[in-house]
């Protein structure tokens, strides 16, 4: 008995239509979660290029500051090392200081808002030493990324100049 105006092939197989599309909507609805995993994927990928490229750059301001540091130390054993010497020309205020100030603000962004500090202490040196100079050279900078009120990054570096 077939149906008045339904074509033969429904007749034969009453719910094979409804079942492919079902089936169509099953695998789209697949493709969908494919889409979504694979764009999340994607934004997960750039997030992590964005912080590689962030974390690089903090990496070469930490290497100049130490560089800056050691050079400055290197021009401190270059002179007579006598702790009198190295206040007055190294210690935050004195000519080799104001010198090297120079290199520093052009070498690291936001060092010229956030000066230096070089202090020269005189330390024992025991029984029959002469006393030697505990340096502490501080340099704090401010990379163009961070927000406005964060805190200027910060190196230490502390030596003994005999």
């Amino acid at each position: 008995m077939r149906a008045a105006g339904l074509p033969r092939h429904r007749q034969d197989r009453p719910h094979g239509g409804s079942r492919r599309r079902a089936a169509r909507g099953v695998v789209l609805i697949d493709v969908l979660i494919a889409v979504l995993v694979f764009a999340v994927g994607v934004l997960a990928v750039v997030a992590l290029q964005s912080t590689a490229t962030q974390q690089s750059s903090q990496a070469k301001y930490r290497a100049d500051a130490t560089m800056l540091a050691n050079a400055l130390i290197s021009r401190m054993w270059l002179t007579d090392r006598q702790v009198a010497t190295l206040q007055d020309t190294f210690a935050t205020g004195g000519a080799g200081y104001d010198e090297w100030l120079a290199t520093v603000s052009d070498a690291l962004p936001g060092a010229a808002d956030n000066p230096p500090t070089v202090t020269v202490e005189s330390v024992a040196g025991g029984p029959g030493s002469p006393n030697t100079a505990r340096v502490t050279v501080q340099l704090r900078w401010k990379p163009p990324s961070s927000a406005t009120g964060d805190a200027p990054n910060q190196l230490v570096m502390v030596t003994q100049i005999r």
